[in-house]
């Protein structure tokens, strides 16, 4: 029970005892006394209640968890009725961003890469022409004018890339009212980035400033939180909120030593060729490599209600494999989140938040040319160090629950628009024929399990805090020294792995003698 309910109760309820239930004779003076002394209470009473209301009163006034906004939170709106009504945008949702909290704290140091990304165009900024020159791959443009988001379509994404990539950015809108400035921006929802760095070399170069999901070291174009963040409608995966919470539950189901002493990988295998040169390395009757591999067949779950799919139920192992796919993959986050010590198949791709962790920090990492020893070792390796194996699983875990907690993709959000505006070198304008979009004509007209994560990850009121402080940009000393630092740490196992094998041989060849 509220706590304000049982004090409540406790001075109105009567909390009735056997004395107020005999019957009992009053003198006239007794009975003046007893009116008296009731009215005495009562005053008491009244007291006592008003100064508790209002402590409680200014508790919800202060308080982060009640905010002014949530007093009347803005839940998705749709028209209902027979007469084919457009479904229009509300106008009274707040347009200023006004936190009663104004702290702020630092960002995680990962948004430091957010300069990085940007830099390309720091110098001259980002003319017109050089936004159009996206368009050749963008699905869409986005357009921000007094805080409205207008959309100019080009063509559709795989699956519902698109779709909820938007309402990702209508989230942050409605998180932060009124708070970015105006921009325009084209995104590319496919895989693999498009802005070669040797296409725009030289003091002349202008490249194109395109958004996507994730980049290389090859190219320019500038890294984005991926659609699933809001939900993978098409894989059943929840919104990026709710599935950390049940990966937190799945966390708690069994200690970590005694979780199966293998690396674990479920995935698609067929989307790349590095992929099905992993399968080899699953345990046969003639060799153990110490890993547990299995397929999973999308269409075979989808028709089976997705049973066998939960993210939740999938930290049952020691170790569990990262592997790209046709290019990054959106698995990355959910197998780091798993408490489970991370083997990490060296990546050619990058998204926006693994740069901000490190090998034998938060990942183990493994050699992409020798996937099968280099995970055998890995496996022998953190079965004789368990301690420090389980440590770096719950690191890693740690820095996915909180420092990519959804508030954080938010201000990373935020913070790469407002720097990117900044950039700018002309005057956003509304396309003639662009739409605008907010959550209900994007929700209203859809049902199913995209109307169900897109209810699921909406934001019903505004921040009552301001989005953290970005971190300032590297200088190139200490950027240079993080880069060696996790190459170094990447040789290092590789020498452990070299010596490993190294001794296992000498040791065989010198059982052979001796047999």
């Amino acid at each position: 029970m509220n706590k304000d309910n049982e004090t409540y109760l406790k001075l109105f309820g009567g909390g009735g005892g056997s004395n107020h239930q005999k019957r009992c004779m009053f003198s006239k003076k007794a009975k003046v006394t007893a009116i008296t002394t009731t009215t005495v209470v009562a005053l008491f009473c009244f007291v006592a209640t008003f100064c508790d209301f209002a402590a409680w009163n200014t508790y919800i006034i202060a308080g982060s968890y009640q905010n002014k906004y949530k007093e009347q939170e803005f839940p998705l709106r749709c028209i209902k009725g027979e007469n084919n009504e457009t479904q229009t945008c509300p106008r009274d949702y707040p347009t200023k961003h006004n936190p009663t909290n104004q702290n702020s704290n630092i960002c995680p140091s990962y948004f430091r890469w957010i300069h990085e990304d940007l830099k390309p165009w720091k110098e001259k900024g980002v003319t017109r022409e050089m936004l159009e020159g996206a368009k050749r791959t963008a699905n869409f443009k986005v357009v921000i004018v007094d805080g409205k988001l207008y959309v100019e379509k080009y063509r559709k994404s795989i699956q519902t890339r698109d779709v909820f990539t938007l309402w990702g950015i209508l989230q942050l809108l409605r998180l932060y009212p009124g708070k970015l400035p105006d921009l325009e921006l084209m995104f590319d929802c496919e895989d693999r980035p498009v802005i070669h760095l040797d296409n725009f070399q030289g003091p002349n170069a202008s490249p194109p400033p395109l958004f996507r999901y994730c980049s290389d070291q090859w190219s320019l174009d500038i890294v984005f939180p991926d659609w699933s963040f809001w939900g993978w409608a098409e894989t059943n995966i929840k919104p990026w909120k709710e599935t950390l919470k049940d990966i937190k539950e799945g966390n708690k189901k069994s200690n970590w030593k005694d979780r199966v002493p293998y690396a674990y990988w479920k995935g698609n295998p067929h989307v790349a060729s590095t992929r099905q040169n992993l399968l080899q390395c699953n345990v046969t009757s003639k060799n153990e490599w110490n890993t547990r591999l299995y397929i999973q067949d999308w269409v075979k779950e989808s028709t089976q209600g997705y049973k066998k799919s939960s993210l939740g139920d999938q930290c049952t192992h020691r170790y569990k494999i990262y592997i790209e796919g046709w290019a990054w993959s959106v698995s990355e986050k959910y197998i780091l989140a798993c408490d489970s010590m991370t083997l990490y198949v060296r990546p050619n791709f990058y998204d926006f938040f693994i740069r901000g962790m490190d090998p034998l920090q938060h990942y183990w990492p493994i050699r992409d040319n020798s996937k099968c020893t280099s995970l055998k070792f890995a496996v022998e390796w953190g079965n004789k160090h368990a301690d420090k194996a389980q440590a770096m699983g719950e690191a890693a875990s740690k820095f996915i629950q909180e420092d990519l907690d959804m508030n954080n993709v938010y201000n990373y959000m935020f913070h790469l628009l407002n720097e990117y505006a900044k950039l700018l070198r002309f005057k956003p304008t509304i396309p003639e024929g662009a739409l605008e979009f907010c959550s209900e004509t994007m929700a209203c007209d859809v049902n199913g399990t995209q109307r169900k994560f897109m209810e699921e990850s909406m934001v019903k009121f505004p921040s009552d805090s301001n989005p953290c402080t970005i971190p300032p940009p590297y200088d190139p000393f200490t950027l240079q020294e993080l880069l060696e630092r996790k190459a170094n740490s990447t040789r290092q196992v590789e020498i452990w792995e070299d010596e490993y094998y190294k001794n296992n041989e000498q040791k065989n060849w010198e059982d052979e003698l001796l047999a």
